[in-house]
């Protein structure tokens, strides 16, 4: 199958540092060509893959102090896309919502996984107008605000097995790893710790947006003895970080689209300890692979419980759920679907065609 994969330029891809949606339209695409499919992505000129890359910005736009107005750079990626859209059987967008309107005067045969939160009200009218725009989720629990869209299937993330080692032992600290925002529950996870006397370390991105937050509220917080903040990690660094640490702390206060540090760390063989909201439950089996909580006293009795947890049942749950093989067959049955739908309808225009030639020729007025 000829697949355009069609990601946002704000990271590479695969990104250098922090970045969820970047990081799994790489290992979608990757696995894609691994199976044998013609796939053309088109993302920053500092992406790396095995598949054609199509540049549609020079470099990653956060690192780019020179970008001003992003959505410049993306409308661009949209006109080579579409100048090129003959040469795929479908189009993979990445990008939110932002293709509708073009998709649907082309007829683009294509799919959008929405990577985000979808709980905003200004979403509603904007999905009710464009029904008809084939969507996937990441989860189960982030269409609740949607459920009318017009849903082709959920597809769980899933990452290389080999990408992140396993590891059977673990260690003496607490790990956060995401971003320093107020649904993320950095503080939370600093309450957690401190109460348990435990070293809990950081790595975490901190936008723009949240730079006050983070500078009135949680900065001062890390002035604590037992918090070691690291910043941002790479892909490389994440399997020491997880696979070091007791367990993962993920004590969110919003209904997370999916939580890709959660089959991460259990990637890595680290228990979860996570609040139950959004994709949680769909992630986490509670005693199995972490413990679901639902306020400070109940994640701190789950640390002292960690024992309990076999960071070898972490690790087959990953293996057997969240793998980059896995997300990739449930992606093709949907584009499979799509495609075979557009099919019956070409064939039709393709024999009407023959009829009117052939059948039915038009009169001559002369």
């Amino acid at each position: 199958m000829r697949i355009a994969q069609v990601a946002p330029l704000y990271e590479s891809v695969p990104p250098r540092l922090y970045g969820g949606t970047e990081r799994v339209v790489s290992w979608l695409t990757e696995t894609l060509v691994s199976l044998g499919h013609e796939v053309t992505l088109f993302a920053s000129g500092d992406s790396v893959t095995r598949a054609e890359l199509v540049a549609c910005s020079p470099k990653a736009l956060r690192l780019d102090s020179a970008c001003i107005d992003p959505i410049a750079h993306h409308i661009l990626m949209l006109e080579k896309i579409l100048s090129r859209a003959g040469d795929f059987d479908l189009i993979h967008f990445h990008v939110d919502y932002l293709h509708f309107p073009l998709s649907r005067r082309q007829q683009l045969p294509s799919v959008t996984t929405l990577h985000g939160r979808l709980d905003l009200p200004d979403l509603v009218p904007l999905f009710k107008e464009f029904s008809d725009m084939p969507v996937i989720s990441i989860s189960d629990a982030q269409r609740k605000p949607l459920p009318w869209a017009n849903w082709l299937g959920t597809v769980h993330h899933g990452l290389p097995p080999r990408s992140l080692a396993f590891n059977p032992v673990g260690g003496e600290y607490l790990a956060f790893l995401g971003r320093i925002s107020p649904e993320k529950g950095i503080d939370r996870a600093i309450e957690i710790a401190v109460r348990l006397g435990m070293k809990l370390k950081v790595a975490a991105k901190i936008d723009r947006a949240d730079q006050t937050y983070f500078e009135r509220t949680i900065e001062p917080l890390f002035k604590h003895p037992l918090i070691e903040f690291v910043g941002e990690v790479g892909n490389g660094e994440k399997a020491e970080f997880l696979g070091n640490a007791s367990a993962l702390l993920f004590p969110i206060n919003w209904p997370e689209p999916f939580g890709l540090v959660t089959i991460e760390a259990l990637a890595c063989g680290t228990p979860v300890i996570a609040y139950p909201f959004g994709s949680v439950p769909e992630i986490i089996i509670d005693g199995t692979c972490g413990f679901l909580v639902h306020n400070i006293d109940q994640a701190v009795d789950a640390v002292r419980r960690i024992d309990e947890i076999d960071r070898h049942d972490c690790r087959r749950h990953f293996e057997r759920n969240f793998t980059d093989e896995r997300m990739a067959w449930n992606y093709l049955d949907l584009y499979e679907r799509v495609v075979g739908q557009a099919a019956p309808a070409s064939a039709l225009q393709e024999g009407v065609l023959k009829w009117i030639e052939v059948e039915s020729p038009i009169p001559s007025t002369t």
